[in-house]
């Protein structure tokens, strides 16, 4: 069974937060992970910002940053994998979404699975659509394309 927890750093508390826990747990399972835990901070583009100028060398805030806990996979089917920390700007994620124009909803769906697919460890050189990381994540947003957050 997959655990996803939620916690904030600056930002305000989510209106639905237990729709947000229950769809980082479908992209989860749909990626076929058990056992995994998962944290979700949701976070102010200042306090990213000074994560991404620390572990990335960018002194520039970004949307959605992965922190993994643990180094390969768990080998027992009981053992519970700690794969890591998904720190979210919802600053960011409200201006991609006017910037790319789709709503709040659609993009932090989006920044949701993308830190699911690095703490099961893809990763991408750029951010072109035809990097295997992100065609992943866009079929599985299709794919769950039903699910509400808010």
């Amino acid at each position: 069974m997959n655990s996803v927890e939620i916690s904030y750093q600056g930002a305000e508390p989510l209106p639905r937060e237990e729709k947000v826990v229950f769809y980082a747990g479908k992209v989860i399972n749909y990626l076929g992970k058990s056992n995994w835990e998962v944290s979700l901070v949701f976070t102010t583009d200042e306090f990213i910002k000074e994560l991404n100028k620390i572990y990335r060398n960018k002194n520039e805030a970004t949307d959605v940053l992965s922190f993994c806990q643990e180094n390969g996979f768990p080998t027992e089917a009981d053992r519970i994998f700690y794969a890591g920390d998904i720190v979210i700007s919802m600053e960011a994620v409200r201006r991609n979404a006017e910037y790319f124009d789709v709503d709040v909803e659609e993009e932090l769906r989006r920044v949701i699975v993308h830190g699911i697919l690095h703490l099961s460890g893809m990763d991408h050189e750029t951010n072109d659509s035809f990097e295997p990381m992100l065609i992943k994540q866009e079929n599985i947003l299709l794919s769950l394309k039903g699910e509400r957050l808010f």
